[in-house]
């Protein structure tokens, strides 16, 4: 039998993951956002506080398209300021669960077309959904090498260090 990692094991590590953020860049402080993401990036995001943006923006339109809402336009959120770009992850993580509780379990596995910038996608809410979760978890990595690179870092981010699915981190000390 192959036991495997649930969605609920995502969402809570990627809210982990986000509390973590949260409170190192106001540590940091509303200048980290202006960090460049780099030189070789595809065009969409110079900064950190733009790809930040993209990470929530991403969830909630996608939340969006599988609720045949109309669109966000994220443009509309400064990505120069961590309370506003993370009030906008809440928003979009509160409608994610909202839309995993309401989705009937028929609907999980039944191929939808949703438009994707310029382009029709065919995939199951729970493809699109788990995509959502590992979209987010790929960037928080870009992100901390991004930062990393400028010197800054931060404590353990990784799934094993995280209080998800139990275990402990303790620090020892070496003579």
């Amino acid at each position: 039998m192959l036991v495997g990692i649930t969605m609920n094991d995502l969402l809570d590590y990627t809210a982990w993951e986000r509390q973590k953020w949260f409170e190192w860049m106001l540590q940091q402080g509303q200048g980290v956002l202006q960090i460049s993401a780099g030189p070789h990036g595809d065009g969409r995001f110079e900064r950190v506080g733009e790809l930040v943006r993209h990470i929530f923006s991403a969830e909630k339109r996608y939340v969006e398209r599988l609720s045949n809402r109309p669109m966000t336009d994220p443009a509309r959120i400064p990505a120069d300021s961590i309370d506003a770009l993370f009030q906008l992850g809440q928003q979009s993580r509160l409608e994610l669960r909202e839309l995993i509780e309401v989705l009937p379990l028929e609907e999980w596995d039944a191929p939808r077309e949703v438009t994707v910038i310029s382009s029709l996608l065919t995939a199951t809410p729970k493809k699109i959904v788990t995509h959502i979760l590992l979209h987010e978890i790929r960037h928080w990595a870009q992100i901390a090498t991004v930062l990393r690179l400028q010197g800054l870092k931060d404590d353990f981010h990784d799934f094993l260090f995280s209080p998800v699915m139990g275990g402990e981190l303790r620090r020892t000390s070496r003579e």
